[in-house]
Formats: structure tokens, C-alpha cells, sequence
């Protein structure tokens, strides 16, 4: 196949060096973890335990709230000491469980069958997924069962697997390819039988040549499974350029992948499945890359949901004098963090720790019209158009011009002379204007 690309983007200081040869490691247990009930796309999962409960590892604290919900599991035995709203990653606040690790513990989780998936219907593996609560480990947390389960009047005919990883500092994509490819693989077959495909891609940038190597060197024989290298160039691990990267098709504005008949999964999602139908194992911990100049220890480290950012800061030594700020994700789309009590939830792909040289001043000066923004978009917006709309709060006519088609990568900020944070006034702006067309629809 050859690489078709996308137009625009851009090329940040890519810094994997920190991290990407140091293998993973499995981070202890603190002392408290805090579940927030809501850690995925769709509705929040439901309560279903109470203060002075004692808990398992992998027991359901949260229900699936409808189809486009999972449940949340205890990610360590122990007892639920509150239910309380606590500071959630995404700067609100989240209702969540607290429990209190029981130390002496083995923390092997409780017995579990482990479904035979050949055996299975698609109604039945699409069931025991969303059971397991997986969702999309790339940052976005979309429900993984729902992608298992498309539209019937859609035909797909390719799973896209998601290996790009193309934010600076991140590399635990990369790590779980070169550590457990077979993983990978597993979960890609479980997948392509699920939505009754018979070829696969897997995307993998060029900057990671031993994951290249691991997912070759493991390649089933019998599926057709392409691992495709591709040329660096951000955001290309976002779901829509990286379908025009592998295939050379366009995803028309306003629809989804499955409309050109391709599913996208990401490689952690992939591996957490294969790891659902090897132990029953639920989604309660997953890799986290730790990282960033004002960090004194990186690392790459299998940590337990609910594990506070100062517990996890801890583990890898402390920030150094010079740290400035402190992300969850990565530079480009992550977000500032601003109470360290805030945990790692479901979807946190990394945590990087910016020292002051890194990070730009607030001073924000006025728009030169020099057309970078333009030039950095990959969806060709018109970034420097949409921003002055935000300014004066028309997200009427943002909407027209097609504010719903951004993805918050963050390039037109990036590229911008004048600091001016048009990612983040578009990602304002979406909020504010899905408040108004809640209000007008009541």
C-alpha cells in the first residue's frame, strides 16, 4: 500500500526520547484511589455501591448507564470511605468513589470466567467488551463496544488500528507495541471478527522502528494484517487523517469513519480487549507515560485508575525547581491540570510535567492575519475567522463555519506568532454553544 498522507499540520519537537527505550513498569498502590463515575464519552456510569462497602479488585462500583456507557470498576480491594464530588482531570468537578486500599491486601482480582470469544455471537463479544468497561485508550475514551457494533445500513470493510501516537513526549502506544505485540494482534483478531472484516491496517509512525519490528515479527499468518510506517507528521494519529494517511480516502465533514467503511481502534484499546478474553480482567489499570523536563524520574508505568496526580508525581521522584506546568496528555491537546488532587482516569494516555522554558507567556497580542493558522489546519478551517467570532461570543456563526469539524489538535494555537489560544477558545466555544442548543431544544 502506498502512504497517501494529509494535507497541512505540523512538526512539534517530538522529545520520546525520555521515555521511549525505558520498559514498563507496574506502579505500587497508594494509599487512596478516587473513581470518578464519569471517565468516557456518553452518560456517566451509576452508582451502585455505598460508604463502608468492601470491594475486590475488578468489582463494579458504577453501572453502564444505557448502550453508550460503560460500568467502572475497583481498580485494589479495599473499603469506600466517601462518594463525593472531586476534582475531575478535565478542570470540573465529577462525582466519585473514594476507597482506601487495603494494605495487606494480595489484590488478586475475584475469580472471573473467562469467555471463549470463538464461541461467541457479536452480540455476545460486543456485551462482554463494554462489560469489561473498555473504552478508547488514545485520550478520547469512546465507548470501545460501540464502534464494535456499527450501524447495519453501514458496510465495514477495513479496522484501522491506531499506532501513530503522534503527541510530543507520549509513548505508551509505542511501549505496549514493542512489549506486547502478540497482545496487539490478539485483540486485532477478536476486532476483525467482531465487525466481520477480513483486512486490517496497523498505522505506525517511523519514529518507532522496534514497534514496527515487534508487530512484524508477531503478524499472525493467517489475517490479513498490514503493518503500514508512516511518515511523522502531527496530528496524524487523529481518527479521520489517519484514514486519508493509510488509505488515501477523504472522511466527509459531518461523518463518521464508518461511513467510507472503516473502524479506527487504538493499540491500547486492542490490548486491553485481547486482555479481557485471556484473564476477564476489566479495565481498572492501563499504561501511562510520566514525563517531561520538570520531572526528575520518567517513566512508563502500569498505574490503577483512580491514582492521584501527587501520588503518581511522587512515584517518579517529584517535579523538578523549574517545573512550570503539569498536563494530562500530551502539550498539544492535553489539558492543564490545576489541583494535583485530580486522578488518572480511563483515558489518560500521559502525564507531562513542563519546565518553565517550555511553556509560553500569557501575553496574547493581536492577530497579524499572516495565515499560519490557515495553513496548520488539517480540516482546513479557518482558525484566525473562528477565533475572532469566539472573541465576541457568535457561536451561531462559528457553527456555519464549521466549528463542529474541529478536533482541538491544537496546531493553529501552535503555529500562532501573536499566542493567541484559539484551541482553547474553540473548545470553550463548543461547550457554550451545545448549552444553547440544549436550551432550545427544552
Amino acid at each position: 500500500m502506498a502512504f497517501f498522507g494529509f494535507a497541512h499540520g505540523v512538526h512539534p519537537p517530538e522529545e520520546k526520547e525520555l521515555t521511549s527505550g525505558l520498559p514498563i513498569r507496574r506502579m505500587p498502590f497508594p494509599d487512596e484511589l478516587v473513581l470518578p463515575l464519569r471517565q468516557h464519552a456518553g452518560k456517566p456510569a451509576t452508582l451502585c455501591v455505598k460508604v463502608g462497602d468492601k470491594v475486590e479488585r475488578g468489582d463494579p462500583i458504577g453501572l453502564a448507564d444505557g448502550f453508550m456507557s460503560v460500568p467502572i470498576h475497583a481498580s485494589a480491594a479495599g473499603t469506600v470511605t466517601a462518594i463525593d464530588w472531586w476534582p475531575h482531570p478535565d478542570g470540573t468537578m465529577a462525582q466519585a468513589v473514594h476507597i482506601a486500599v487495603d494494605k495487606y491486601a494480595p489484590q488478586v482480582p475475584r475469580p472471573r470466567l473467562v469467555p471463549r470469544w470463538e464461541g461467541l455471537t457479536v452480540d455476545e463479544v460486543v456485551k462482554a467488551v463494554q462489560s469489561a468497561g473498555v473504552v478508547g485508550l488514545g485520550g478520547a475514551a469512546f465507548p470501545t463496544h460501540v464502534k464494535l457494533a456499527p450501524p447495519k445500513d453501514f458496510t465495514v470493510h477495513t479496522l484501522i488500528v491506531n499506532g501513530a501516537e503522534c503527541e510530543p513526549y507520549l509513548t505508551s502506544d509505542h511501549r505496549t507495541m514493542v512489549e506486547y505485540p502478540e497482545r496487539v494482534h490478539f485483540g486485532c483478531r477478536i476486532m476483525m471478527h467482531t465487525l466481520g472484516v477480513k483486512k486490517a491496517v496497523i498505522g505506525v509512525e517511523k519514529n518507532k522502528p522496534d514497534a514496527i519490528a515487534a508487530l512484524e515479527r508477531t503478524k499472525p499468518k493467517d489475517l490479513d494484517i498490514t503493518i503500514m510506517p508512516l511518515t511523522v507528521k502531527y496530528p496524524q494519529g487523529a481518527e479521520k487523517m489517519l484514514i486519508q494517511s493509510v488509505t488515501g480516502v477523504e472522511v466527509p465533514s459531518g461523518k463518521l469513519p464508518v461511513s467510507v467503511g472503516v473502524v479506527v481502534q487504538n493499540v491500547g484499546s486492542l490490548a486491553a480487549v485481547a486482555e479481557v478474553f485471556d484473564t476477564g480482567l476489566p479495565l481498572i489499570e492501563r499504561i501511562v507515560t510520566v514525563t517531561g523536563h520538570g520531572l526528575r524520574r520518567p517513566a512508563n508505568l502500569i498505574v490503577p485508575v483512580g491514582t492521584k496526580l501527587k501520588d503518581l508525581l511522587t512515584y517518579c521522584d517529584g517535579i523538578t525547581a523549574d517545573a512550570a506546568e503539569v498536563i494530562i496528555g500530551g502539550p498539544m491537546m492535553g489539558l492543564s491540570q490545576a489541583n494535583l488532587e485530580a486522578p488518572v482516569i480511563k483515558g489518560t494516555t500521559g502525564v507531562v510535567v513542563l519546565a518553565s522554558h517550555e511553556t509560553r507567556g500569557e501575553t496574547v497580542y493581536p492577530c497579524i492575519h499572516c495565515g499560519r493558522c490557515l495553513d496548520a489546519c488539517p480540516v482546513f478551517l479557518n482558525p484566525s475567522w473562528l477565533g475572532d467570532l469566539a472573541r465576541v461570543k457568535r457561536y451561531d456563526d462559528m457553527a456555519e463555519f464549521h466549528l463542529a469539524d474541529c478536533m482541538l489538535c491544537g496546531s493553529c494555537s501552535y503555529v500562532c506568532p501573536s499566542n493567541i489560544p484559539l484551541s482553547q477558545l474553540f473548545q470553550a466555544s463548543k461547550v457554550m454553544l451545545r448549552r444553547a442548543q440544549q436550551a432550545g431544544a427544552a
